[in-house]
C-alpha cells in the first residue's frame, strides 16, 4: 500500500493501564507487525507535555486537571507501551490535545513523506480516534480505521462510532482483515 502509514495513537503506559480487554494489545501488535512486514511506516502519536504544562489552559476539561508531571518527559506513563514500542528510526509525534494533529507536526511529517492514506489504531475510540478521523478527513487524507485495534471504555460508544459514524469518512475493518487484504 504505497503512500500509507499506520498511526498508533495514545498507546502509552498510563492509558493502556485503563484498557479492560486482554486481547487489545495483541491485536495492535499484529497490526504493527503487518505494517512493518509490508514496508508501511508506523508512526506513533503520543500525548507529551512540558513540565508544569504551560501549554494547557486550566479551562481544558481533559488536560486542565492533570498532575503537573503527567505526560511529561520524566513520567514513565508517557512512554509507548513496550508491547508495541517504536523501533529505532520509527517516527514518534508529540501532540498537545486529543486529535493526533492538535499541537503536533503530524501533518508536516505525513505530507513530507508523501503519505495520503492513514490507517488508525488507538485509545480511545471516542477520543483520539474520533478527533483524528474528523480532522484527517477535513485534511483530505484517505482513512482506514482498524476497529479492533481501537479501544473505548464504553463498548456501546465504540460500536456506534465504528459501525455508524466512521464509515461516513473511513473504511472500517479489523487488524487481521487489513493484514490479509494489504
Amino acid at each position: 500500500m504505497p503512500n500509507t502509514a499506520l498511526l498508533v495513537m495514545d498507546v502509552q503506559n498510563t492509558i493502556v493501564g485503563r484498557v479492560q480487554d486482554d486481547g487489545y494489545l495483541p491485536r495492535v501488535t499484529r497490526a504493527v507487525d503487518a505494517a512493518r512486514e509490508a514496508g508501511i511506516p508506523v508512526i506513533y502519536v503520543v500525548v507529551a507535555l512540558r513540565p508544569g504544562h504551560p501549554e494547557v489552559d486550566e479551562r481544558n476539561v481533559t488536560f486542565g486537571g492533570l498532575p503537573a508531571d503527567a505526560f511529561t518527559e520524566g513520567d514513565p506513563g508517557t512512554a509507548v507501551h513496550p508491547a508495541v514500542a517504536p523501533l529505532p528510526g520509527e517516527t514518534v509525534v508529540a501532540k498537545k490535545r486529543i486529535s493526533a494533529f492538535a499541537g503536533s507536526d503530524l501533518d508536516l511529517v505525513l505530507r513530507s513523506g508523501g503519505i495520503g492514506h492513514l490507517v488508525l489504531a488507538g485509545i480511545a475510540t471516542s477520543g483520539v480516534v474520533l478527533s483524528t478521523v474528523r480532522q484527517a478527513a477535513d485534511l483530505d487524507y484517505r482513512l482506514t480505521v482498524l476497529a479492533d485495534a481501537c479501544y473505548d471504555p464504553d463498548a456501546e460508544v465504540h460500536r456506534v462510532l465504528t459501525e455508524k459514524v466512521f464509515p461516513r469518512q473511513a473504511a472500517v475493518t479489523t487488524a487481521d482483515r487489513w493484514h490479509q487484504d494489504g
